[in-house]
C-alpha cells in the first residue's frame, strides 16, 4: 500500500456517495476538489475554510470549468452522473450529454492537466440479465437500458485513453444503500427503510428478482482503497464492488426485522425481469479489499437518522429523490 497522498478531482463529489467519500479523502490526507451543480444543497458545511477542499460548482459538460478544476489535481474519481434509469428516462438527451457525450472530453482534458489516475464509477447494471448464478467480471456485457449502455461505452473509452503514465480503473458499483450527508431515499434499500419507518408498511414489487447492494462507507471505503494501490495493481482494471445479494422480498424482511416486526409488508406483481447476482470476488483476490458493512447496518444507520430528525420530511422532499429534484430545478 502506498502512503502517498493525492490532489484528486472528485466531479459530482456533493452526490450521495461523494458526500461521504470527500470528508474521507479529507481524512486521509489528500487534498480534494469538488466539480458538482450542487443540485441536492451545499453538503460541506462542516468543511468550510478546510485547507485541503476546493469546491467549484459547474457542469461537467462545460470543458472550461471542468479544466479549472483539473488545475492542480493528479487524480480524478469520475462519480458525476444522471444516475440509475428512471432518473435517465426522464430525459434521455439530457442523460445522454452528462453520462457520455462529456465522458472522453473529461478524460482527455484529465490526461493534459498530467492527472496521472483515473477511476471511474460505471454500475453493475452494464451486465444485463445472466442466467449464470454468479455475474463475474469476465461475463459478455449485455445492457439493456440506454443508463448502462453509456455506462458500458465509457469503460470501452477509459481503456482506449489509457497510456504509459495514466494509469485508469473501472469500478462497477451495486447498488449503494445507508445514510450519507446527501441522502438519496430512491434506491431500494433506502425506499424499503423510508416506508417502513415513517409508513409502517412496506410495499414490494415482485419479490424473487435479486438486487446486489452495497453499504455507503463500503463504496467510498473502494475509491480510497484504489487510490493506495501501486499503478500496476490497478491499470486497466474493471471490478465489481458489492456482493450483498439478496431477492427484494427478502430486503423488506430485513428492513423489518430491524425497523420493528409491526412494520406490514405488501406484496404487488410487477413486470420488471431485472435480477442481477453480481461477484466481490475479484477485487477480494487482485487487491485484498473486504467488504466491512451489511444491509442491516445501512437500514439501521438510515433508520436511526430518521428518528433523531436528520432527514426532513422524508417521504416528499424532492431532495432526497432524484427525478423529483430535477424537474423541480428543470435541469437541461
Amino acid at each position: 500500500m502506498s502512503n502517498r497522498t493525492w490532489n484528486v478531482m472528485v466531479t459530482g463529489g456533493a452526490g450521495y456517495v461523494g458526500s461521504v467519500l470527500v470528508p474521507k479523502l479529507l481524512e486521509a490526507g489528500h487534498k480534494v476538489t469538488v466539480l458538482d451543480l450542487y443540485l441536492y444543497g451545499e453538503v460541506f458545511e462542516g468543511l468550510k475554510g478546510h485547507a485541503g477542499l476546493r469546491e467549484i460548482k459547474g457542469d461537467i459538460r462545460d470543458i472550461s470549468k471542468v479544466e479549472e478544476a483539473l488545475s492542480g489535481c493528479d487524480a480524478v474519481i469520475h462519480l458525476a452522473c444522471i444516475s440509475n434509469d428512471p432518473s435517465y428516462d426522464l430525459d434521455p438527451n439530457l442523460g445522454r450529454s452528462i453520462n457520455h457525450d462529456a465522458f472522453r472530453p473529461l478524460v482527455q482534458a484529465a490526461k493534459r492537466a498530467g492527472v496521472e489516475r483515473f477511476i471511474y464509477a460505471s454500475s453493475s447494471s452494464v451486465y444485463g440479465i445472466k442466467d449464470e448464478p454468479e455475474v463475474t467480471e469476465d461475463l459478455s456485457l449485455e445492457p439493456l437500458t440506454d443508463y448502462s449502455r453509456f455506462k458500458a461505452l465509457c469503460e470501452q473509452e477509459l481503456l482506449e485513453e489509457r497510456a504509459p503514465g495514466f494509469t485508469v480503473c473501472t469500478i462497477r458499483p451495486s447498488t449503494v444503500c445507508g445514510f450519507a450527508p446527501r441522502q438519496r431515499l430512491d434506491v431500494v434499500v433506502n425506499i424499503f427503510t423510508n416506508q417502513a419507518v415513517n409508513n409502517g408498511k412496506i410495499r414490494v414489487t415482485g419479490g424473487p428478482q435479486k438486487r446486489p447492494n452495497i453499504h455507503i462507507e463500503d463504496m467510498a471505503a473502494v475509491y480510497l482503497y484504489l487510490l493506495d494501490q501501486p499503478a500496476g495493481k490497478i491499470d486497466g482494471k474493471i471490478w465489481n464492488a458489492g456482493d450483498t445479494n439478496f431477492p427484494i422480498s427478502q430486503l423488506a424482511e430485513i428492513v423489518r426485522k430491524v425497523v420493528g416486526e409491526h412494520v406490514e409488508i405488501e406484496t404487488l406483481p410487477t413486470n420488471d425481469p431485472r435480477s442481477y447476482h453480481v461477484s466481490g470476488k475479484k477485487i477480494r483476490d487482485d487487491i485484498g479489499f473486504e467488504l466491512k458493512y451489511t444491509i442491516e447496518d445501512a437500514v439501521r444507520g438510515l433508520a436511526e437518522a430518521m428518528k433523531s430528525g436528520k432527514l426532513t420530511d422524508p417521504l416528499n422532499n424532492p431532495m432526497y429523490f432524484n427525478i423529483k429534484r430535477m424537474q423541480q430545478v428543470e435541469l437541461k
